[in-house]
């Protein structure tokens, strides 16, 4: 339901949408219900953390022309009473290409791994045949002393390119610089936040429609006899039931290897009576 066989089609990024500003309460189910109208969904997913929804999601279609009417539909409408933003998905690399030449432009260079004699106009003299520079500053500690790195400001973008392309690797006094765009806090921090973000997302997708939630569980369940019950579904890869003092808390996870295999667990195994308590089971919501 949540996810489709063939991963060449979901990394494809056609047919991908992403959806913001969603209420709190709205999970993967409730997003599939309100996109499915449009077309085949390949996968749908609210990023959440410990604390749950994180506010939006993607939805994957199985065509281009279904994600674009969901866009067109949904973009704006209130769901829950708060007015969602849907549009393209865009890769780290598409939106870099949508910021344009102005965002890729840098002025400013940062310099490290020099020597601590190195003073500012010695930085200056190393950098100025690349251009006009504005200034050309090496940080230093409390004794005054260089700390081995600093930064030069040139007035034209063309010359902080080409310093960056000449200098960088270059040995001097014995020791290879390290020369690059010198970022502001404010984008080493979105660089940051969006690697950190890509890599919590490849992870939970690792686990994406596979992993089940099976509450209403006798005290007699423990994770062997969890295993069992489900096994007969595919291939188990964990299954764990909650304790507390050593004492069942009524509810556990089962992973499987695939969606195929979790999606007919849910469809067999929810209601049905096992030592006299029917079982809650769906799709785990991470």
């Amino acid at each position: 339901m949540w996810s489709q066989r063939d991963p060449s089609l979901r990394k494809s990024g056609v047919g991908n949408v992403f959806i913001k500003n969603l209420d709190k309460s709205i999970d993967n189910k409730a997003l599939y219900d309100t996109f499915s109208a449009f077309g085949n969904i390949l996968s749908c997913k609210i990023v959440s953390d410990e604390h749950g929804s994180r506010g939006y999601g993607f939805v994957h279609f199985e065509t281009e022309e279904a994600a674009r009417n969901a866009i067109e539909k949904v973009n704006g409408m209130l769901l829950n009473g708060k007015k969602v933003f849907v549009g393209r998905f865009m890769n780290r690399r598409e939106r870099l290409e949508q910021m344009g030449d102005k965002m890729k432009k840098f002025n400013n260079v940062y310099i490290k791994n020099f020597s601590e004699e190195i003073d500012d106009e010695k930085l200056k003299i190393w950098f100025e045949t690349f251009g006009k520079i504005i200034s050309a500053k090496v940080m230093t500690g409390y004794d005054g002393k260089g700390r081995g790195f600093g930064f030069v400001s040139y007035e034209e973008p063309e010359a902080a390119e080409k310093a960056v392309t000449e200098m960088n690797n270059k040995t001097f006094e014995e020791k290879t610089l390290y020369v690059g765009r010198a970022q502001k806090r404010a984008e080493r921090q979105a660089e940051l936040k969006d690697k950190f973000d890509r890599l919590k997302q490849e992870r939970m997708n690792r686990y994406q429609g596979v992993n089940l939630y099976v509450k209403n569980l006798d005290d007699s369940i423990d994770d062997e006899k969890l295993r069992k019950e489900f096994s007969a579904f595919g291939t188990i890869t964990s299954a764990k039931v909650m304790t507390e003092g050593g004492r069942s808390k009524g509810f556990g996870f089962v992973c499987f290897s695939s969606p195929e295999e979790a999606t007919k667990a849910v469809t067999e195994m929810n209601g049905r009576i096992i030592v006299a308590k029917p079982l809650y089971v769906a799709l785990a919501q991470r």
